[in-house]
């Protein structure tokens, strides 16, 4: 409860704005935005605006420079520094401090920048204005965290992928966590962004699955077969078609009239698929992953298409009855077509190519897989640019690769008894755990039922996110409860406890969001301590992080900057009151510029945690 009514309360905020910022906030608002060339709605890439800058005076000082190279970084000095006069001055053969100061009285004009000044051998020390940092951390309370400006493109993201008829595991996992977080940071920017679930739908297997189906419930096709348990199902199967001669004669024979779209085959490969999608799309519901599920009966004519272009084209070559195709730089050619006629996954992604590139319009095309398929990948897109399916200069393709989930023993991540792991079993245990976890801490008796549950989730469910997120994606990690829900260090169970307090401190005042927008819209916030200021050219770091992963698409950064946040958030805290008690508890007085930080700290927080796919809880 509030210890004070509201007009007692005490603000360090002054009662007119300073000279310096004189002015309506709107129009402030506006002058961050030319500075940086954006719209209001935008937040100013630093790193990226000054790259900018920098390039043009070195070309204005250097007009005969090719390809320079700006060099800007993070300085202990400034609070950037540019390093280019090194390089510019050896392939100029001039001295680079000469070189320095010529691209030191070369750069324009920008409200972005205070003050510039050399020092060593040529390095240009940049200083933030002060104006522009406060500005950009009140625009975070007053707009919410919005992206820097981009273009927007067509983007197909290809994730996750389960095979239908088999249960979601283990190796399941990091395909769909990684493919959902860099999903969500597209859409983030303004990307028009096209999720698919690429499903093996199609294949010898179903031959196998319906044979089995119609020995099994004769009547499918009048009433839904009740198979509770696909799984099992298919290794009843795969037993038959492996041990009885007969029963694999008649798959194949499936397969032939499920090709050629036989009605009562069709309607049991339906059945199968759907019984699979039910399954999956509850898996997906939990991690909050949505997807549009494309599966490879999808490009079937399409396979037909390429497979015709191809040969006519002459780009097929006959191998021992295969029709293969060769690329400079590949290491293996693709299998177009088996010697008994029959498409491979080669067929298909030659063909989900064309119709992404062709039908889809795309612009930037994302395939999320374990590195395992790294040597496919790099033979497909060869072959797709030597037939002239895949232009390298007009469409972006990246193949996001990585690594294997280990157990705590270091070896491939699997049960007592040698199975895989089911991502169903995986989420219930990470559900029980954090469970458990929280009540140790008596979180059940400080929330209601309803708080104690969404946070059991939230920690659950962003740890084991989380966990695969921070690390670098191109390596394998070891999977550990006990280590991804300790509350300390780089986890989601710390960050999101750090949170939770971050948002009590306003709770704590009796001071809501509103009031604090309503003091943000006075005039932009004032910082004065050392902390206040290193927390705020912090949170305006977020911009040239997220399109830092655009250009390599390693997600571990931004779990980085997440920790760091939290970690300058807590020295600021330690240093600065926001809310100040007297000796019996009650509130004597209330910084609303700090309030202010807390907000926009909050906030960018919360964005780091949308973008990884993390649900966020108001009390932990």
């Amino acid at each position: 409860m509030c210890d004070l009514p509201r007009k007692k309360l005490c603000s360090e905020r002054p009662t007119n704005p300073p000279p310096s910022l004189s002015g309506n906030i709107e129009q402030q608002r506006k002058s961050a935005g030319a500075m940086c060339d954006l719209n209001i709605k935008n937040s100013c890439n630093v790193l990226g605006q000054l790259e900018s800058v920098f390039l043009r005076a070195i070309q204005s000082a250097y007009p005969g420079a090719t390809n320079p190279v700006t060099q800007i970084q993070v300085s202990k000095h400034a609070d950037y520094q540019c390093n280019a006069a090194m390089a510019l001055a050896k392939s100029l053969k001039k001295n680079p401090r000469e070189v320095g100061e010529s691209i030191l009285k070369s750069v324009p004009p920008s409200p972005l920048i205070a003050k510039m000044d050399l020092s060593g051998p040529g390095f240009i020390n940049i200083t933030i204005s002060q104006d522009f940092i406060r500005q950009q951390v009140t625009n975070i309370v007053l707009n919410g965290v919005t992206p820097p400006p981009t273009t927007s493109l067509r983007v197909v993201v290809d994730f996750s992928s389960p095979n239908i008829a088999k249960e979601m595991h283990v190796g399941h996992l990091r395909s769909t966590i990684i493919g959902d977080s860099i999903s969500r940071l597209m859409e983030f920017l303004g990307h028009d962004v096209l999720r698919i679930n690429h499903l093996g739908d199609w294949g010898t297997q179903f031959g196998m699955l319906i044979a089995h189906l119609q020995d099994r419930f004769p009547d499918f096709a009048s009433n839904t077969p009740p198979i509770a348990d696909l799984q099992t199902f298919y290794k009843e199967s795969k037993k038959r078609f492996d041990e009885d001669e007969e029963f694999k004669k008649r798959a194949y024979q499936a397969v032939v009239k499920l090709q050629a779209h036989e009605p009562i085959h069709l309607k049991g490969w339906q059945q199968i698929c759907d019984i699979s999608k039910q399954e999956f799309s509850k898996v997906y519901e939990r991690l909050g992953v949505k997807l549009v599920d494309r599966g490879e009966s999808f490009y079937q004519s399409r396979m037909e298409s390429v497979v015709k272009m191809l040969q006519n084209s002459g780009m097929l070559e006959e191998d021992e009855g295969r029709k293969v195709m060769f690329a400079d730089g590949a290491d293996i050619p693709l299998t177009i077509v088996k010697s008994d006629g029959g498409f491979t996954y080669d067929t298909s992604d030659m063909a989900c190519m064309r119709q992404r590139i062709d039908e889809e319009k795309a612009d930037w095309l994302v395939y999320v897989t374990d590195a395992g398929q790294a040597q496919h990948f790099k033979s497909l897109f060869l072959c797709a640019t030597k037939a002239g399916i895949y232009n390298p200069s007009k469409t972006r393709v990246d193949h996001v690769q990585f690594g294997v989930v280990l157990g705590e023993d270091k070896k491939k991540f699997k049960t007592r008894s040698g199975d895989t792991v089911r991502l169903v079993d995986l989420l219930n245990e990470g559900l029980q755990r954090s469970e458990e976890k929280l009540k140790e801490k008596d979180r059940d008796k400080a929330l209601t039922p309803e708080e104690f549950t969404k946070a059991r989730d939230a920690v659950a469910y962003g740890c084991i996110k989380y966990a695969d997120l921070s690390h670098d994606r191109s390596r394998d990690y070891v999977f550990s409860f006990d280590r991804m829900l300790d509350f300390r260090g780089n986890t989601a169970a710390y960050l999101l406890y750090a949170l939770t307090r971050i948002r009590s401190i306003a709770r704590t005042a009796c001071v809501s969001r509103k009031d604090i927008v309503a003091e943000a819209q006075k005039y932009p916030v004032e910082l004065e301590h050392e902390k206040e200021w290193k927390l705020a050219r912090t949170l305006l770091k977020l911009p040239d992080v997220l399109i830092k992963i655009t250009e390599d698409l390693y997600l571990h950064s931004l779990c980085e900057y997440l920790f760091e946040v939290s970690a300058v958030f807590t020295e600021f805290y330690d240093n600065c009151y926001c809310v100040e008690k007297n000796s019996e508890g009650k509130i004597v007085k209330i910084n609303f510029n700090r309030l202010i930080l807390c907000e926009a700290t909050a906030a960018v927080m919360e964005k780091c945690f949308a973008i990884l796919g993390i649900e966020t809880v108001e009390k932990m």
